[in-house]
């Protein structure tokens, strides 16, 4: 038996005869990764996204030729993919908000993220995943200096105070999952 367990109310012990509660923290659980923007001196430049790790199906990381690319479709695009018995669309992020940068698809793995809502997955292909971490978006900011393209597909952003200016801008799944840009349109 645990006598002193830190993530349980009432300091473990229970004197109510009512059940111990898990606390909860006040932040959640985010998925960060990254997307090219442009390149300084030779330098590839790469902007931070966030995703809420509820909002994701599954981070894969693929070969390219996994990726079966599909003629005469959209160029934010990359191809179609089988996840587990099933055929769904990878959309090359960057590409997709308005980045202009297309993704270098000329390496050994992609790494694909798989965002759901009801019945409907796409793949979101991105540069490198940055690792899980608990934001709290009670400290999200209104965003600067963003494409409208790019706006309609976020929540918000942190200010990172580790990296001078720059942010980390937390995405909106189901405004990605819900755009008419994944048919080809805008």
């Amino acid at each position: 038996m645990i006598s002193q367990p830190d993530f349980l109310g009432g300091g473990g012990q229970d004197h109510s005869g009512s059940e111990l509660q898990v606390k909860s923290p006040e932040a959640e659980l985010c998925l960060r990764f990254y997307i090219p923007f442009g390149s300084a001196q030779g330098e590839p430049l790469h902007q931070e996204f966030a995703l809420l790790a509820t909002d994701i199906r599954e981070v894969i990381e693929l070969s390219p030729d996994r990726i079966t690319p599909i003629p005469n479709t959209s160029g934010l695009l990359l191809g179609a993919l089988n996840l587990r018995g099933r055929v769904i669309w990878v959309v090359d992020l960057g590409q997709f908000l308005g980045q202009g940068i297309t993704l270098n698809t000329n390496r050994s793995e992609i790494p694909v993220i798989a965002i759901e809502e009801q019945d409907t997955i796409i793949g979101l292909a991105v540069e490198e995943i940055g690792g899980m971490e608990w934001l709290d978006k009670k400290h999200l900011t209104v965003l600067k200096s963003v494409s409208d393209t790019m706006a309609s597909f976020l929540q918000g952003e942190w200010i990172l105070e580790t990296k001078k200016n720059q942010c980390l801008r937390l995405l909106d799944h189901k405004a990605i999952l819900r755009s008419a840009r994944l048919l080809g349109k805008n």
